[in-house]
């Protein structure tokens, strides 16, 4: 179908339903960002708790939600295509409503602490999730749409930060956990995706899905179109076919073959995936593309953030400086959600990873001499989490959403969420004695080399998906380097 040919009011379903799966992401803004304004009253001799946290327990508060989302991700491939795009993503949405209701009626530090274990489970089916919006999407609108997860997410960031320098503890919880029944609520209202339906062999309901999210009659064209391409996408001759000289002929021959023609694939996910190159090749790409992007020093930042706003602008609030942020990264990845299907995927992620080294750079000649008044070390932060957020950021879970083969979508996305934990990780865990040893100057520009590194693949092996239906893909990932 060509980018005319989407209809506004089948626009506005397929936004209106990715809002509401987006939403989700911003229940993980909620808990990852609560913790930052409720540690005084958590440590103070007047804490609202039966007794003040310690250091430890501070440290667990915000580490615990890594340990729950390690413990999901691993379930999340068989959970989606077992109980499908929908339930599953409902699924996932339980914990937060369970981590406010802990969080509302007990005062006890364990119980607290075990709520955001709960919550990590919560955005380890959370960042899957991604894929019910890839499903639904249109391919011409199809990354700016699963870009807004990182919207929502940085959206409850935003609204977390302002609640909580206006209300009330409890009326903070509260009004979170509202916000966490409202959000399973919208859930409920949509239906699943096409693609997991025809996966589970319910044609009938795939038809009134697709017809549901493109506005149309379940007997118009669009519908058996969309039918026979999902179909093209199960069939396990696919890949071989795919796997020739002439793409013409290809084409031609998948365009005539029948809907009745196609069969589906009845093996497990692993096995699919062990057999098909293309998303094998798919994987690793997505993985190396997943470690460059986060070793790139974006999560280490936020460790330096307070103490560098504070040399920077001793005059300005804490809160205020991490308002500022907030706002500076919803803002980027608006920017992200308007330009990805223009620019592409390949393109952007090409110039953010670049103009991120060079930020990287300045940020580390400034730390190590000086070379600008104190206010511009303030400016490198806010230029470079815009720069990183608007592509970086959010192009790695595009990928892992869109470009592996239906029956192993859910599978390989529950490596990859895995592989963010892991790489988060041991990034965190490396970078305290890095820059005992090296000095934090010094760790910005290796961030930096990472920058132009992750350029330099992106220019030679990322291939450009934009627009492109899941079969087109597996082509670019079969073409021989």
């Amino acid at each position: 179908m060509e980018v005319e040919k989407l209809k506004t009011s089948a626009f506005g379903v397929q936004t209106l339903a990715t809002i509401c799966i987006s939403f989700l992401a911003s229940q993980t803004g909620f808990v990852c960002s609560w913790p930052s304004y409720t540690v005084a009253n958590f440590t103070s001799n007047m804490t609202i708790l039966n007794r003040p946290m310690t250091s430890m327990d501070i440290s667990l508060l915000g580490a615990l939600p890594n340990i729950g989302g390690l413990i999901a991700t691993p379930f999340c491939g068989y959970i989606f295509n077992t109980l499908g795009r929908k339930y599953a993503t409902v699924l996932f949405g339980l914990p937060y409503v369970f981590t406010w209701l802990i969080i509302a009626f007990s005062r006890n530090v364990t119980l607290v602490l075990l709520a955001m274990i709960l919550a990590g489970i919560g955005i380890g089916g959370q960042n899957v999730s991604m894929i019910f919006i890839s499903e639904i999407s249109h391919d011409s609108i199809r990354g700016g749409l699963t870009s807004c997860s990182a919207t929502g997410y940085f959206l409850g960031i935003l609204i977390s930060y302002i609640l909580g320098g206006y209300l009330s503890y409890y009326q903070v919880v509260y009004t979170h956990l509202t916000l966490s029944v409202v959000c399973i609520g919208l859930l409920l209202l949509l239906k699943d995706s096409p693609v997991y339906l025809m996966m589970a062999g319910k044609e009938e309901e795939a038809a009134k899905a697709i017809a549901f999210y493109n506005q149309v009659g379940v007997e118009s064209k669009i519908v058996e179109v969309e039918m026979r391409k999902i179909k093209m996408q199960m069939d396990p001759r696919l890949e071989n076919m795919l796997d020739t000289e002439n793409d013409a002929e290809v084409t031609d021959e998948l365009i005539q073959r029948k809907l009745a023609e196609m069969v589906p694939r009845k093996e497990p996910s692993w096995k699919i995936l062990r057999k098909s190159k293309s998303s094998k090749r798919a994987l690793i790409t997505v993985l190396i593309v997943i470690a460059t992007t986060i070793m790139m020093g974006s999560v280490v930042l936020q460790v330096y953030a307070e103490p560098l706003f504070k040399e920077a602008v001793p005059s300005m609030s804490a809160s205020l400086c991490a308002i500022m942020l907030a706002v500076d990264l919803l803002l980027a990845s608006v920017v992200c959600v308007l330009v990805i299907d223009k620019f592409g995927r390949k393109n952007l992620l090409i110039v953010t990873s670049a103009l991120s080294g060079v930020c990287t750079f300045l940020l580390g000649v400034q730390l190590q001499v000086h070379f600008a008044p104190p206010w511009f070390t303030a400016f490198l932060i806010y230029l470079y989490t815009f720069v990183y957020t608007v592509g970086c950021a959010v192009i790695p879970f595009v990928l892992a959403a869109e470009v592996f083969l239906p029956e192993v979508r859910g599978l390989c996305n529950s490596f990859s969420m895995g592989f963010v934990w892991i790489i988060t990780f041991t990034t965190l865990f490396i970078f305290n004695p890095l820059v005992e040893l090296l000095g934090l100057g010094t760790v910005f520009y290796l961030f930096s080399a990472i920058c132009f590194l992750g350029t330099t693949f992106a220019y030679f092996r990322l291939p450009e998906t934009k627009g492109l239906s899941a079969d087109a893909i597996q082509l670019l990932f079969l073409k021989k380097k």
